[in-house]
């Protein structure tokens, strides 16, 4: 048996890190996380299809997204850890679901990746048509890889100057937008102003003329992923200089953030121009600054976009890396994972992740339709983060309320129904993409939702199987056989976990 306890592996995940993100990293990290692409592109396709009601289906998963923040704040109060959901697992289900969880994550980032670095060689060449799409995969790629291995502050200052661009964007759009809407100017024809929630072809809930009265309901299968990445302040939570503190501001704020960006921005292109007008593929930003003559200020859009991108690439590797550590530490990803640089940076896990991206990238050019798949795939990786965020702030409670362990000094509210309506709405939205995939085309290899969850979920699940079954060994040694949960319903699983794990580490 291994002389160190499976539990004291929890600390070990924390050795080398520096705590060096300060109180303005954290609060712009929370805010950066809730505002990529999915607000800046993929609203457009969203509006077309839904109508003003999407107004709903953000506001609705909006509160969704805030019951899992004010979950994970109590986990990270509880022990701030940069294996995260990983460790969390790990701590509540045992090394089975610790080795699945960060697997997951993994996948989720490495796929994403791979589609914002192809995405940044469309945008730059919105500015440069003939600029090779290759030069800018190296060069996006060489600048997020360099950030990354510097310092975990450098990581953040990078995410701090890309969440004032983005933020900075959306509040000039809404300070624009409100004077529109309020004056009730003419835009191209047509006169902005809140009228336009039901003055809009089909009304505010358009079930006639091609449209169903479930879209808006249907649409929050996809409306879910553009909160993605919002969790990211739980793997930052591991190099904050003061967790206890900085947790709970970010993650309070983050109900008030969503209300002001996401559904006051939607609230605004609705009552500017009829939702018809918003294309796939187009910025609804870029097109109503386009409509208002403002085409500066849609270039100004396509710069954020590229920056939203660009983030969204600097978090894949910042926390894939720390991931892939938390596994290399239970011997359930290479060794080499291991490595860390003597400013706190485990540069091995990144510098994976990025040659992943590289080839990933490649591949996306050969065969982009089989990629688009893929791509789909990342998103079972995201229901699954939040999924496991929920059940870890469940069996915590519920050890605090056994007795087995302190209570967290900032517990999430509505326990348990918070905590179930989340994992309800996860196996929603897995089921709603399997029906709109099924919907989405006449031939079967095009249905691509409903290919990633009927065969996506099963494949995805014999891979973990045979990965889990070559590790395990490994495991075993690594642990003394002990593959469990650290917590019992009435105490420590085993003897010795009672030292080895302190009340609480924040």
């Amino acid at each position: 048996m291994s002389e160190r306890s499976h539990a004291s592996s929890l600390d070990a995940e924390q050795v080398g890190y520096k705590q060096s993100l300060g109180r303005r990293h954290v609060q712009m990290i929370a805010i950066g996380g809730a505002i990529g692409t999915g607000l800046f592109l993929g609203s457009a396709s969203r509006l077309h299809s839904t109508g003003p009601a999407l107004l709903f289906s953000y506001a609705f998963v909006g509160v969704i997204a805030y019951f899992l923040m004010r979950a994970l704040g109590e986990l990270v109060l509880h022990r701030a850890t940069s294996g995260a959901f990983v460790s969390y697992m790990r701590e509540f289900y045992g090394e089975l679901w610790a080795y699945i969880t960060g697997w997951m994550y993994w996948l989720n980032w490495a796929l994403t990746g791979i589609a914002e670095l192809s995405a940044v060689g469309l945008y730059i060449q919105h500015w440069w048509p003939t600029f090779a799409t290759w030069k800018t995969v190296l060069i996006s790629l060489a600048v997020v890889l360099v950030i990354n291995l510097l310092s975990a502050r450098a990581f953040g200052e990078f995410e701090f100057w890309a969440s004032v661009a983005k933020v900075g964007a959306i509040l000039i759009f809404l300070a624009v937008g409100l004077v529109v809407v309020v004056g009730r100017m003419d835009i191209a024809g047509h006169k902005a102003g809140f009228q336009n929630l039901w003055a809009n072809p089909g009304g505010f809930w358009p079930h006639t003329d091609g449209f169903a009265w479930y879209g808006p309901i249907m649409v929050m299968s996809g409306v879910v992923f553009a909160y993605a990445a919002i969790e990211m302040v739980g793997v930052a939570a591991g190099e904050m200089e003061n967790a206890e503190r900085e947790v709970p501001k970010a993650v309070n704020a983050v109900i008030m953030r969503i209300a002001v960006f996401y559904c006051g921005s939607i609230l605004l292109l609705v009552s500017m121009l009829p939702t018809s007008e918003y294309k796939k593929g187009i910025s609804p930003f870029v097109t109503v600054f386009g409509r208002m003559g403002l085409d500066w200020m849609g270039n100004v859009i396509q710069a954020v976009l590229i920056v939203a991108a660009m983030s969204s690439l600097n978090s894949g590797l910042y926390s894939t890396g720390r991931v892939l550590r938390s596994l290399g530490i239970a011997k359930q990803a290479p060794a080499f994972t291991l490595k860390m640089s003597k400013s706190g940076v485990p540069w091995a896990g990144i510098v994976m992740t990025s040659v992943v991206y590289l080839f990933g990238a490649i591949l996306n050019a050969l065969t982009p339709s089989a990629f688009e798949i893929a791509l789909e795939a990342a998103a079972l990786g995201v229901l699954f983060t939040w999924g496991t965020i929920f059940v870890c702030q469940l069996r915590l409670r519920k050890l605090v309320n056994n007795g087995v362990i302190p209570p967290s000094p900032f517990q999430a509210p509505g326990y348990p129904w918070t905590s179930y309506l989340g994992l309800a709405f996860l196996v929603y939205v897995v089921i709603a993409m399997a029906i709109s995939g099924w919907q989405s085309n006449a031939y079967f290899w095009h249905k691509t939702n409903f290919i990633v969850v009927v065969i996506g979920i099963p494949l995805i699940a014999v891979l973990l199987g045979i990965g889990w079954m070559v590790v395990r060994p490994k495991v075993v040694a690594n642990t003394g056989n002990r593959l469990g949960p650290v917590w019992s319903e009435n105490g420590p699983t085993y003897p010795d976990t009672r030292q080895a794990v302190p009340a609480r580490n924040a």
